[in-house]
């Protein structure tokens, strides 16, 4: 009707994947320090207040970034172990996947992050953070498993050796994203592949 004041439309807000790749991308870019509620409100058009209706809080934001990060590098892992080579192949691999690529890597300095902030997490928080674990876990467990079947490996009790392999990783991984002096990838990768050779050789 002529006169009639029209009620403005409101602005649609981006898709979740959207804030995520973005707050993705500025740890990438600026590092973690740089990630604040109101830096991420302009890179995605929305206010601090809006995402926090959305997010609830920067613990939370944070967290979903992760495991937004987790399902794209899920997917890769998913890849790479679905190949047709050997399990020895496909677990080397998966250890290059699961280490991080540089110092500063934005996932692991992102992961870091939401695990020094989850010590007072509720239970349902920390339910999804060892799911994240998990996923890797599985996948580890599996390649063992197949390849002790296969006869490319020695028995061994896969899901303790899984446990034990994927701290000997975090420990490498953190020593390499926080960029302790003396190390680089390529010794790290050395030293899984001298342990993994080492335990997992057939005897004979």
């Amino acid at each position: 009707m002529a006169g009639t004041a029209r009620t403005p439309r409101r602005r649609a807000s981006p898709p979740r994947e959207q804030v995520l790749a973005a707050a993705m991308r500025t740890i990438a870019e600026h590092g973690l320090a740089a990630l604040t509620m109101a830096q991420l409100g302009r890179e995605v058009g929305m206010s601090s207040g809006h995402l926090l209706y959305y997010f609830r809080s920067k613990d939370e934001l944070l967290l979903q970034t992760l495991m937004w990060s987790e399902e794209q590098l899920g997917a890769e892992r998913r890849a790479a172990l679905s190949r047709p080579v050997s399990v020895r192949e496909r677990l080397d691999a998966f250890v290059e996947l699961y280490l991080p690529d540089a110092v500063r890597d934005p996932r692991w300095t992102l992961w870091l992050e939401v695990w020094n902030r989850s010590q007072a997490a509720d239970e349902p928080t920390r339910a999804r953070q060892l799911e994240l674990e998990l996923a890797w876990h599985r996948d580890l467990v599996a390649l063992l498993a197949e390849g002790a079947s296969r006869g490319e490996f020695g028995a061994v009790d896969a899901d303790r050796f899984a446990v034990r392999t994927r701290a000997m990783l975090d420990g490498f991984g953190t020593h390499l994203v926080v960029g302790l002096p003396g190390l680089d990838r390529a010794a790290v990768l050395g030293h899984v592949r001298e342990y993994l050779d080492g335990s997992l050789t057939p005897a004979g």
